[in-house]
């Protein structure tokens, strides 16, 4: 679980941190096992969760800060890491909103978009290959237990990512755009795609388009990165969607 062949292998992956963990077993995942150091029975939270455990029948492993610190990612650990599995969730039914993550390799942005796309109410996330691994702790760190909410499928190609819009029409975010964000129907069932802040969006996600939208912005920046731009969308999707249900 230390490495994406090992998370991808065993289909589990290492989440650190007491409400990391909360949040998965509030979603309904159990954890096949929990590491500890000592001083982690010191927080009340923590102990909480620690205490837990046995009844749900998850065994605790106690051990050395030497040995957890090669667990941990974190510089302030809160001493609890937790191996999960990865879920494997069924799209939304009825949900008409995907998100396509085009080679966002950031983690630190992946993690972001996953946490937007669950508070916008995308119903699922559509992963190109070449993203970056989306059970990797900076990405669960960032994604603050979108992860094990949202449905995702990773290393898709484009031929199925196709397939799986369903007639939906794809627009693109694009800093050079024709068509402002705020100025598409976003009440109909519809999917965006997010490319990588170098590279921006794929020619394979060029050719199945719609169209191209950007944000209008003053000043001298250029564009946003990845994951401010696709949360700028997306809570717009969200809002014309709140109007037009308060409207009927």
């Amino acid at each position: 679980m230390l490495s994406r062949r090992g998370r991808e292998q065993h289909s589990q992956c290492l989440v650190e941190g007491v409400r990391l963990i909360e949040d998965a077993m509030r979603a309904g995942e159990q954890p096949a096992l929990i590491f500890c150091v000592p001083a982690a029975h010191e927080s009340p939270r923590a102990e909480a969760l620690l205490a837990s455990a046995p009844a749900a029948g998850v065994p605790i492993y106690e051990i050395s800060p030497a040995i957890f610190a090669t667990l941990s990612d974190t510089v302030s650990s809160q001493g609890v890491v937790a191996v999960m599995p990865v879920p494997a969730l069924s799209p939304v039914a009825g949900a008409d909103l995907v998100l396509v993550l085009d080679q966002i390799r950031d983690p630190g942005n992946l993690g972001t978009i996953l946490r937007s796309a669950e508070a916008a109410g995308v119903g699922q996330v559509l992963l190109t290959r070449g993203c970056a691994d989306p059970w990797g702790p900076k990405v669960l760190r960032a994604g603050m237990g979108a992860h094990f909410r949202l449905p995702l499928q990773v290393d898709l190609e484009w031929p199925a990512i196709a397939g799986l819009l369903a007639g939906r029409p794809l627009w693109a975010a694009d800093a050079h755009g024709e068509l402002a964000y705020d100025r598409v129907d976003w009440t109909q069932p519809a999917a965006l795609v997010i490319g990588g802040e170098t590279e921006g969006i794929s020619a394979e996600a060029s050719a199945l388009t719609r169209g191209k939208i950007y944000i209008p912005m003053r000043g001298g920046a250029e564009s946003l990165n990845a994951a401010m731009a696709a949360t700028v969308v997306l809570f717009e999707v969200a809002r014309q969607r709140r109007h037009s249900k308060g409207a009927e």
